[in-house]
């Protein structure tokens, strides 16, 4: 099994196909939040504290940072925003940009081996990005586009990370330490999106010997009851093989989607979370809680 260890300062992540899930928190990004880009931009971080404590309460095992915000020197606030999420908590981070100064400025200042979002097949990427991979000797994600754009091909796609791959280990990066997003597509405009991510992700893990990442999120994109569509998304992913998704930690539904599917797939021993999180105590004075069927055997369903 294949295993990329991400860290902080003081806290390793691992994630695998044999570890359980690793949900990379999604909610410090000011893409489509209007009210966020300008704060940051006026150097008001305080919706990112809110942001990053939520996210770190709900269970959280790393957080994604993103500064992509128009018309301002996104390599600083970029930074800044890396040194502040730092001092607030020990999770790992996964570092967002598609500006490879503002990447390299975030690495200059993370303490820890980060995860790098993102590097992709196009020849000019490669050559910027997997140098920075190999300097501060962080972990990346690889995503499945290049000069083509995005195939809806899954074979075309998985021949891109494949290239990916090859091409980083020609710059000394390791195999475990890339991470490839098949690239999710919305489910509402594409309706065999589910199905590509499904069919590359077995393929990625078998033949590739990778692990996996997804902009969870993105298979709901314009339809009602997000939450419920991303919480059947990942738990089907998961069994496909995907090891880790940048998501909402905060939704409910995908919390519970992701630690039900940690159980089903053998990754929490004995269901220890899941029981941990879900068992309620016996009223005081019933010992057990509950009259135990004392039969042999299972108790036979009843009919209506």
């Amino acid at each position: 099994m294949t295993r990329t260890v991400v860290s902080s300062a003081t806290r390793e992540v691992v994630i695998g196909d044999d570890q359980p899930f690793v949900v990379i928190g999604e909610r410090i990004n000011p893409t489509g939040r209007k009210l966020l880009a300008e704060e940051m931009k006026a150097g008001d971080f305080s919706r990112v504290e809110r942001d990053t404590i939520a996210q770190v309460e709900a269970g959280a095992h790393m957080l994604d940072v993103n500064a992509g915000i128009p018309l301002a020197d996104e390599p600083a606030i970029l930074a800044r925003t890396i040194q502040l999420v730092q001092s607030l908590t020990d999770l790992p981070l996964s570092i967002d940009s598609s500006i490879v100064e503002a990447l390299e400025a975030g690495l200059a200042v993370y303490q820890g081996k980060a995860l790098l979002n993102s590097v992709t097949g196009e020849e000019e990427r490669l050559e910027r990005v997997l140098p920075l991979v190999k300097k501060y000797g962080c972990a990346v994600v690889a995503i499945s586009n290049d000069e083509t754009g995005i195939s809806m091909d899954p074979d075309v796609r998985f021949a891109v990370a494949k290239r990916i791959v090859e091409r980083a280990a020609d710059h000394g990066v390791p195999r475990e330490d890339i991470i490839v997003d098949p690239l999710l597509m919305p489910i509402g405009a594409l309706p065999g999106a589910g199905r590509q991510v499904f069919r590359i992700l077995g393929r990625l893990r078998d033949e590739l010997g990778v692990n996996s990442t997804c902009g969870a999120s993105n298979v709901s994109f314009g339809l009602p009851n997000r939450e419920g569509i991303n919480a059947a998304f990942l738990s089907m992913a998961i069994a496909s093989g995907l090891t880790s998704a940048i998501t909402n930690p905060v939704a409910e539904g995908v919390r519970h989607a992701v630690m039900a599917s940690d159980v089903l797939m053998g990754n929490d021993r004995d269901a220890a979370r899941w029981i941990r999180q879900f068992r309620v105590a016996p009223p005081e004075g019933e010992a057990g809680g509950r009259r135990l069927n004392r039969r042999r055997g299972p108790v036979p369903a009843t009919g209506g």
